[in-house]
Order: structure tokens, then sequence, then C-alpha cells
């Protein structure tokens, strides 16, 4: 292989790399419920009363409510995760003191199904378990990596950073512009910033992102116009 052909060859094949993305798409998708939650407060409350303090309050109230209930739904979230990764390991390793062989005969039998033939699997089986016998099963068993435990607090802070920044977005777009171009200036910016990230979370899953553009923006278009409507019908009713 030449040169050039190496670096066009280039892939990244570090084991984080599925995790990363994960939290990637965690914080993409994060950023969208910031967005079209709080667009969809804000613009209802708009639809009520035109009043810059209250727009502003009910806007951070949103951003505060929804940042916060994110961040500790998944901060419950991955502990459990955690914790059942955690116990998995334990078993594992329960298993290993106790019943080396059959371990071990189990390991080389799943490498056998991933299609390396019987002699070969029982070889890879047994140099897996003289390096690492641990990390071998948890990887192959159980995909985990002993090393890198999902982390309760790193979501917990990813969630609430990716909701905040969403929400801000239609918040300053409601309260920065004049009166009268408040409501058109915060469904532009709300649908620009929800083709950016339905783009994007396509981009990431590998899927076409015309249709998940469409159904980004017609989503956040439709919770505006329902939050408007209603809160239109409640200033007019004097409520």
């Amino acid at each position: 292989m030449t040169e050039t052909q190496a670096q066009t060859h280039d892939e990244p094949h570090e084991g984080g790399l599925g995790t990363r993305l994960n939290w990637l798409r965690a914080a993409v998708l994060g950023a969208n419920d910031g967005i079209v939650s709080t667009a969809g407060l804000v613009v209802g409350v708009a639809g009520a009363t035109g009043d810059r303090s209250t727009l502003l309050t009910a806007g951070l109230a949103g951003l505060l409510a929804g940042s916060m209930s994110m961040a500790a739904g998944e901060y419950v979230s991955v502990s459990t995760q955690r914790d059942s990764e955690k116990a998995a390991l334990a078993t594992e390793r329960r298993e290993l003191e106790e019943t080396p062989e059959a371990e071990l005969a189990e390991l080389a039998g799943m490498l056998e199904e991933k299609g390396l033939s019987g002699e070969v699997a029982r070889e890879a089986a047994v140099q897996l378990t003289e390096r690492d016998a641990l990390r071998a099963h948890a990887e192959v068993e159980l995909g985990i990596d002993p090393d890198e435990l999902t982390n309760p607090w790193h979501a917990a802070g990813a969630s609430f950073l990716a909701f905040t920044v969403g929400a801000l977005l239609p918040l300053l777009a409601i309260v920065l512009p004049p009166v009268p171009l408040r409501l058109p200036v915060t469904v532009v910016a709300v649908l620009v910033a929800l083709a950016v990230t339905g783009w994007w979370s396509a981009r990431l899953g590998a899927a076409a992102a015309g249709r998940a553009v469409l159904r980004n923006m017609a989503g956040g278009a439709v919770a505006m116009a329902v939050t408007y409507g209603a809160g239109a019908l409640l200033g007019a009713a004097g409520v």
C-alpha cells in the first residue's frame, strides 16, 4: 500500500468511537428538545401578551425546568445502566474464578460464532484469557469496555448543557427584537436551528438528511402554531 493510499484509508478504529458518537447524538437531540420546548413555551406566551418581562420570565423558567429535568432524567437512566454494567462484570469475574475452563470454552464458542474456525477460536480465546480474561469476556460476551463504563455525571452535565444551548436561541429571539418582529424572528430562527439539528442527527445516523430536516422543521412549526393559538385564545379571553 502506498503512502497516499494509507492516508486516504485512514479511518478511526479506536474503541471509544461508538461511545463518543452516542454522546454526540444525545447532545444534538438534547439541543433539539431545548429548541422545540422553549420555542413552544415563549411563542405561546407571546400569543397572550407582548410584555418583555413576562416573556423573559416564562422563557427562563422553561429553560431551567427543562434543563434540570433532562439532567436528572439522564443521571437516573445512566446510573441504572452503570449499575447493570458493574453487576454484569462482577458476575463475570466470579464465574471466571469459579469455572475458568467453562468460561474459556464459552469464549471460544462465541469467537467461533463470529466466523473463526474451531481451532483458531480456541487459540484466540486462550491468548485473550491469558492477557486479560475479564476484559475479553466483557467485550466479546457483554459488549462492555471495563475501562469506559458510562458516567452518569457526564451524561447529566451534557444533557443540561445541550438543552440550555438549544433553549437560549428561541428565548433570545423572542425578547431581543422589537415587538413587531419578535414572532417572525423567533419562527425563522427556530426553523433554521431545527433544520441544522435535523441534518446533523441524520448525518450521525447515516440516514437521508432531507426527510429528517423536514420532519424536524414540521414538528417545531406545529408545536409553535398550537401553543401560539392556545396563547392567543387565552389572551383574548382575558385569562
